[in-house]
């Protein structure tokens, strides 16, 4: 439910950015998350933000004095109308929305691959490179080794996992072996 109602906040501040011909959605995503970060790092903000009994105009004053002179107008307009709508605990969540919807509309994919080894940069971009010819998309890897998979690789591309491990394929001869 959260995710849902972040990627609603996300989606209408990529239109309110689209609409502005000086603003990148860069910036924008920029100065988002570090609203988001300065209210999560600072348990004492945190406390005031997320606090349901702490009125909405004690929270806007809290809000103009760390922002309106700190971010882009854009940025503390938004933060005005998530506070006045009671929103502002998911801040967080709507930089991260905001940044998968940024990169939707760059054509950027993200893709989390696991191997065995540490790969040489070398066969990391030539790995990277074949898949963004596939998908047609830019691509923006994160690596991860496991040793237990004992050689291949794991895909994981927007929740869909391609498992092309040793591990895995092994797993799926003994459960075939196994059921006879």
């Amino acid at each position: 439910m959260a995710e849902l109602v972040s990627k609603k906040w996300a989606k209408a501040l990529i239109e309110l950015t689209s609409e502005d011909e000086n603003l990148t959605y860069e910036e924008v995503l920029s100065e988002l998350r570090s609203v988001a970060e300065t209210i999560e790092s600072s348990e004492e903000l945190s406390n005031v933000i997320n606090n349901p009994s702490i009125s909405t105009d004690e929270k806007q004053i809290v809000i103009c004095k760390l922002f309106q002179d700190k971010v882009k107008p854009i940025i503390y307009n938004f933060l005005f109308v998530l506070n006045l709508k009671k929103r502002m605990n998911i801040i967080g969540e709507v930089a991260a929305e905001f940044e998968k919807e940024v990169e939707l509309l760059k054509n950027i994919v993200r893709v989390d691959i696991t191997s065995a080894i540490d790969l040489s940069d070398e066969k990391k971009s030539s790995i990277r490179d074949r898949i963004a010819e596939k998908l047609q998309k830019d691509v923006k890897v994160s690596w991860g080794v496991d040793a237990d998979i004992i050689a291949g690789l794991i895909f994981n591309i927007d929740d869909t996992v391609v498992d092309n491990s040793i591990r895995h394929k092994l797993d799926t001869l003994s459960n075939i072996i196994i059921r006879g």
